[in-house]
Parts: C-alpha cells; structure tokens; sequence
C-alpha cells in the first residue's frame, strides 16, 4: 500500500502540468497556423517604426500614460464572469435590423448618408464615394467561434457580396472587432484601397490583399482619394492579435472631410487631451462616431465611459454625436443597454444632441438627427 501511494502522488501532480502543456502546445500551434491571426510588421517596417517618437522598444506607444490596469492572473480570474449569461448582457429579443437593398446603394447621394451595421462598422456614402468603416461582418469577435460570444442579430441589413464596389477601407486598429479575416476575405476583390494604422497592413497582404492597394498612416499624416481628403489621428488604446503580439501596430482615429460635411470616427480609444487636440485641429464635425460600450473600471484608460464620450463630443466640436462599440456584441460584464443609457443622461446635461439610429437605417449628415424611437427597449 504504501508503494501505490507515491504513484498516486506522481500522477495527480503530473497529470495536470501534461494536461496544461498540451493546451499551451495547440494554443501555440493554433496561433502558427491559422491566418486569423495576420501577420506582424517585418523586420524592414520595424526598423522606420523605431525612428518614430511614439515606438519604444518594439512597440507602440500612447501619447499619455496608459495601464490597462489587469494583469494575465487577474484576467483569467475574470474570464468566468466574462462568459456567464450575467442578467441583460445581451438582448432577450430579436432587436430590429432594417434590411439595405443593393439597388439603393448605388444612388449618388447628397448629402453624406450612412448606414450602421452595429458595433463600430459602417458604410459611408460621400461625394459619390462608398466608403467602409472597421468592416466586421462576422458572427464572433476572435479567432475561433469557440473564444467569443456571437452577435445578437442573426443577419446583417446586408451581405457583403451584395454590396457595391467599395472606394475606400478605413481600418481604425487590428483587433477582432475591428479587422475581421472573414470580411477581408470577402471585401479585398471589390475594394479599390484600403486605409490602415502602420503595421496593420502586414494581416491584409498576408491575407491576400494587392500591396498596391494599401496604405498606411501615422498620426497625423494626411492623405486625399479624388477630392475627399482624410487624416489618421491618435486615439489612447492598444493593439495586437496573437499572444505576444501587442502594442506591435499601431492604432487610431479618421477624420473624413468631404465637399460638404466633415466627420469623425473614434476607432477605440480611453478618454484623454487628444480629442481636444483633433478638434482644435479638424474640427468642428457635423458629426462624431464615439466610442460608447465594452468598459469597465480595469481598462477604464483604454475604453471611455459613457460620460467621458460624451464629454469627447464636446471637445471634438461636434454638432451632433453617436456612441458606438455597442449594439452588436458583448465584450464586457456592463448591461447591453448601458452605453445608451448613460451617454443620454451625460449629454443632456452637455447640452449636445445624441443621435441612436437603428441597425441597417440610413441616415443623412446635416439632416435633423432625430432618434425616431428607443428600439433597444423590449417593445
């Protein structure tokens, strides 16, 4: 008996180290094999990256002190709440999608028109150009449908093989949400240009994209695509895709100046002096897409709380503000209808109007942005 008792032992410590080892070697060969992850900056980018005054180390660095606050320990701790059905975490009924029809897009419309297809991806239609906003069109925010949680819609107001031609791509940073495998797979025949951070091209030529296609920008760079002129901006966030690759790309904000109206696309970013700086810069806006869902006190610095958008509206100068980043996904433990709730409360005593249209409705810049109804309340 005593003989049997240190084999005992001998596998109930060694069993759980194998089982641990196993899942780390999949993980790492998930990570090697799968093109979900992209691909990161070569050797050549790299070395221009290091002359730039926010590249540090290998990485990429925020204007401002920035801490996310929660360790790998800490986050593992909170995956259990991350993926319990915490109560209204997601819709418990079927939010209203307005369908597009593939014929009304090809109207040349004036003024600026876009439709929302939740979350923080877009379709822009200005001086006669169609232009996407952080594309992602998939079903599941990760690398694997078995790592997130799906969309509350079933459908989209549109599939991507109906959609028109696309002029541009405007990529705001290189996470699930945002860059989407899937949707590229789809989108990079029928799409002219794409517009991204520096080192996020790397994922797209990785993933078949034309090099001649892709342009990337630093903050603050400048670039004009037939008389529409646009500007990448900073934004205080993060980047990467696999397990040790973050802070490798960069990440940040569009501003899209057209004949006639002038907007504004926050991408993901924590509050800081930068929305003031853009404002003085590019502002005032007709209208702010503002980053309003999936916080939370631990990375409060990388992902604003409703108020703070609200407040980032007013110091952008803008006329009129939509919070983004909700609406289609859960990514954090707030109530799905939190953002809305509270960026309202906020901007009222602001004094600046929130418009909230549905999924797949088109909408006019320098129209009346009136929300018709508050679809995300049970009917």
């Amino acid at each position: 008996m005593s003989k049997q008792l240190p084999k005992f032992f001998k596998i109930v410590f060694w069993t759980p180290l194998i089982l641990l080892s196993i899942v780390i070697l999949i993980a790492m060969m998930f990570t090697q094999i799968s093109p979900q992850f992209g691909k990161d900056p070569s050797s050549e980018q790299k070395e221009r990256f290091e002359k730039l005054p926010h590249y540090q180390d290998g990485k990429f660095q925020n204007l401002v002190p920035t801490t996310m606050d929660m360790d790998f320990w800490k986050a593992i701790r909170m995956l259990p709440k991350f993926f319990q059905n915490s109560p209204n975490s997601r819709p418990d009924f079927e939010i209203p999608v307005l369908k597009v029809d593939s014929r009304d897009l090809v109207k040349n419309q004036e003024p600026a028109r876009l439709v929302w297809f939740g979350h923080s991806a877009f379709l822009l239609q200005i001086d006669g150009k169609n232009i996407l906003l952080d594309p992602m069109f998939g079903d599941v925010p990760a690398p694997h449908p078995l790592l997130g949680k799906k969309r509350y819609s079933s459908e989209l107001p549109i599939e991507i093989e109906k959609l028109p031609t696309i002029d541009l791509v405007l990529f705001s940073h290189d996470h699930y949400d945002h860059l989407d495998y899937g949707s590229v797979q789809k989108l990079k025949e029928k799409t002219k240009r794409f517009l991204t951070p520096l080192g996020v091209g790397s994922h797209l030529l990785h993933w078949g994209v034309d090099k001649e296609k892709i342009t990337e920008l630093d903050w603050w760079e400048e670039t004009a695509v037939d008389g529409l002129f646009l500007a990448f901006a900073p934004a205080r966030h993060f980047s990467g895709r696999g397990m040790n690759n973050r802070f490798s790309t960069l990440w940040g904000s569009w501003i899209i100046q057209g004949e006639q109206e002038n907007i504004y696309f926050s991408g993901d970013s924590g509050y800081g002096p930068h929305f003031k700086n853009i404002g003085e810069k590019y502002g005032p806006f007709d209208f702010a897409m503002l980053e309003c869902g999936q916080y939370n006190e631990n990375w409060k610095q990388i992902h604003m709380m409703p108020e703070e958008t609200a407040q980032a509206g007013i110091d952008l100068g803008a006329k009129t503000i939509m919070p983004i980043h909700w609406g289609a996904f859960s990514l954090a433990m707030h109530s799905w209808t939190d953002p809305v709730e509270r960026i309202l409360v906020k901007a009222d005593l602001l004094n600046i109007p929130v418009f909230i249209p549905k999924i797949g409705e088109f909408f006019e810049i320098k129209q009346d942005m009136v929300t018709k109804e508050q679809w995300w309340i049970i009917p």
